[in-house]
């Protein structure tokens, strides 16, 4: 079977996470997929169970050629994020080739890398191996990274004291070596309804919800001044006000507004510190105005990470691809691997921009540079 007939079978499985049961949907057969093609490898493999709370059979894939310390990790994630089929030219289920590229749900974030680390693998035999090759898929990664929490959860996840982790998120083959951490958040203010001809009858919300958002934007203000790392773009803290909802009729003063925003926070900053700042900020905003607030996660936090630049495994894949390794302003799994193994690094064929899109395409001219590349580092980490 070659690689692109793999990488269709993949994109054939449906494995959407989503913080919304309707969409939500198990992976273990996309989960089997690859454990059968690995085990025909040689490898050895373990299918794990994950309790979530988005849905059942969901399951996390650990796969190792070879034994011993260290090692070289291949991770990623088996899941993608809901779509919308009216948006898509194609059938987001069935691979299809368009203007040098190949189209379907999944297949830049992140399903055509397990294909394409299925195929680098194949040049090599246990014997062969002084450390061993592990393969990993997680579940949910979209949705909450339970299965990335669920490795961390275990200090032998991956096997015996593993050295160097390659996730293959979408990166463009460019080595990503940090992220920023990445929280979500719900901020609900509930006043009292009452007839808008007169709004002394009443306690508005969405009029609350102004000033709140204008408390988070001093926050968000200070924290620019405070915080700058010049390796990201941009290079300091954001936060995005990204949903609000409030109200239900014009003549009505409204008695409930909900907003929703993300933070995004540079390396060692205290996400617990900035989380309450922003508490502070709208409670004093609001103190007096009669209205209840309430902030709420919308899940768990996702830590930034950093490996540092002296690290042998970021200066490999520099040396590798003939490209520093960079900082990105989105969030992996990457700090949770990381507290398994020291060096970690995010590098992937796909392109972030069409990540979540529809008609998700990954260039063909990636597909051999990216074995290429994997079998070197294989070859660097796991060969004697």
């Amino acid at each position: 079977m070659n690689v692109v007939d793999r990488i269709a079978q993949l994109v054939k499985e449906p494995s959407v996470s989503s913080v919304r049961p309707e969409y939500d949907q198990p992976n273990e057969r996309v989960a089997a997929l690859l454990a059968g093609w690995l085990e025909d490898l040689g490898f050895a493999v373990r299918l794990d169970a994950v309790q979530t709370p988005h849905g059942r059979g969901k399951q996390n894939l650990v796969a190792s050629l070879g034994r011993g310390e260290g090692g070289l990790v291949l991770a990623g994630h088996l899941d993608t994020v809901p779509y919308d089929p009216a948006r898509w030219q194609t059938d987001p289920f069935t691979l299809t080739e368009r203007d040098g590229a190949l189209v379907g749900l999944g297949v830049a974030d992140m399903k055509a890398f397990f294909a394409l680390a299925v195929e680098a693998a194949s040049a090599f035999r246990a014997g062969a191996l002084a450390r061993p090759l592990v393969i990993v898929g997680t579940c949910d990664e979209e949705s909450g990274m339970d299965g990335a929490k669920a490795l961390a959860a275990r200090t032998d996840a991956l096997g015996p004291s593993p050295r160097a982790v390659v996730i293959g998120e979408p990166t463009a083959l460019r080595p990503v070596r940090a992220h920023k951490g990445v929280a979500m958040e719900r901020l609900v203010l509930v006043g009292r309804s009452g007839h808008s001809s007169d709004p002394s009858l009443g306690i508005n919300a969405l009029e609350g919800m102004r000033t709140a958002m204008d408390a988070i934007a001093e926050v968000r203000a200070r924290l620019a001044r405070a915080w700058r790392d010049e390796a990201f773009r941009p290079p300091v803290p954001t936060i995005n006000l990204g949903s609000i909802r409030g109200g239900d009729n014009p003549n009505r003063i409204c008695a409930e507004c909900e907003l929703q925003f993300d933070v995004r926070l540079l390396p060692g900053m205290d996400d617990g510190a900035v989380r309450s700042e922003i508490r502070a900020a709208v409670e004093a905003a609001l103190r007096g105005s009669g209205l209840a607030v309430s902030l709420e996660r919308l899940h768990d936090a996702i830590p930034a990470f950093a490996t540092p630049s002296t690290a042998a495994l970021v200066q490999s894949v520099e040396r590798l691809t003939g490209a520093p390794a960079e900082a990105v302003p989105f969030g992996t799994e990457a700090p949770f691997l990381a507290q398994l193994a020291p060096e970690v690094v995010v590098l992937g064929p796909g392109d972030i921009e069409v990540a979540h899109q529809p008609g998700e395409r990954l260039p063909l001219a990636r597909i051999e540079p990216t074995i290429r590349l994997l079998r070197q580092l294989v070859a660097e980490h796991c060969v004697p």
